[in-house]
């Protein structure tokens, strides 16, 4: 028995070791060229009234209560929501950096199921007639995370829903102008 739970203890902080060695930080980056000048597609991005038509989360929980701050498209303004479905869950977004027609940067602060915070950034190039619009995300990995990070992969869950929204945000953006 004794042999038993030494080699159980063993295993557990191997298992420690092992989660501990894992990278401190993460990365999830996405991009898309869209048919349309960075001057139209900043304020869609920067506007966080403008979310809801392209963002892939919006159309997850209809019934998520929304909350705006600040005046939209400037330094400081937030949008916070909550949500009973534990995919949408609830948090904060605000406006950290502005740099028109080319960067917007965000602190991103989820409060539910999990509390993590994170910076996430759109940066806009010109890319042949259209925009490349690359949509990051950058944030710490605690142990917990770390554990958790063993069995889900970051890169694909997130990163999949940055491809749903900047696919969105192509669609909206390349309409014809008379459907828009």
């Amino acid at each position: 028995m004794n042999r038993i739970i030494r080699i159980a203890l063993m295993l557990i902080v191997l298992l420690i070791l092992f989660v501990n060695s894992r990278p401190s930080t993460f990365h999830v980056e996405r991009s898309a060229t869209i048919a349309a000048p960075a001057d139209s597609l900043y304020p869609r991005i920067a506007n966080f009234h403008a979310w809801d038509a392209w963002s892939p989360w919006a159309k997850l929980d209809p019934k998520m209560k929304q909350e705006f701050g600040g005046a939209d498209g400037t330094v400081g303004a937030n949008y916070s929501w909550t949500s009973a479905m534990d995919k949408v869950g609830s948090g904060r977004m605000t406006l950290t950096e502005l740099q028109p027609s080319s960067k917007v940067a965000i602190k991103l602060e989820f409060l539910k199921p999990f509390q993590s915070t994170s910076t996430t950034t759109f940066s806009l190039n010109p890319d042949g007639a259209g925009t490349r619009v690359t949509w990051a995300m950058d944030g710490p990995m605690n142990f917990m995370s770390k554990f958790v990070c063993l069995f889900m992969n970051m890169d694909k869950t997130v990163g999949g829903d940055f491809e749903k929204g900047l696919a969105s945000l192509k669609q909206q953006n390349e309409m014809a102008p008379a459907a828009r």
